[in-house]
């Protein structure tokens, strides 16, 4: 980890403790990045080539099943999460509670441009009330053939709380090859 990142880290609060308790990889933020669709609240969203080749066959793919998948969110700088964790501090929560659904600046997979959060119409985004819905039903079936993959299932052991929405482009597929 670098000194730059350290810094930032220690600015929110983050302690060694937190450090060598968090389980998730470091990870690299993406340099190669194009604009995806904008997300559910109007939003551009960047994501890697193959992971939108992806999304896009995968949301297509559903469409075709009359299931509606919408794009949540995608690429998150180091800048963007530190931010997320500021606001949620001003807000009063606290470090440690936050740090159970954000991941610490660095290690969040959405650095990766690969991850995406999806949501369907009529459903509260980022709940786990998304679990219960078609759309979920149906990423649970097919989203394998895509190259996705859910990051956070239950009783995972990466320290994030469950997560049926967060969803990442792992690898190319006959589906989304090029």
């Amino acid at each position: 980890m670098n000194r730059e990142l350290i810094t930032r880290l220690n600015a929110l609060g983050v302690t060694d403790a937190q450090l060598n308790a968090c389980r998730l990889p470091e990870f690299v933020e993406a340099k190669h990045l194009v604009q995806a669709e904008d997300d559910m609240f109007s939003r551009v969203q960047h994501m890697t080539a193959d992971t939108l080749r992806a999304w896009q066959l995968m949301k297509d793919a559903a469409a075709q099943d009359n299931v509606v998948l919408l794009l949540v969110s995608a690429f998150r700088s180091i800048d963007y999460q530190c931010e997320l964790i500021k606001g949620k501090l001003a807000a009063g929560r606290l470090l440690d509670d936050i740090l159970k659904v954000n991941a610490i600046p660095g290690f969040s997979e959405h650095h990766t441009g690969r991850a995406l959060d999806i949501s369907t119409s009529n459903c509260e985004p980022l709940t786990t009330d998304f679990e219960t819905t078609e759309a979920f039903q149906w990423l649970t079936e097919h989203a394998g053939r895509f190259g996705f993959v859910m990051s956070f299932p239950k009783d995972n052991n990466s320290g994030i709380t469950y997560e049926p929405w967060h969803w990442a482009h792992r690898h190319a597929t006959k589906e989304n090859a090029s």
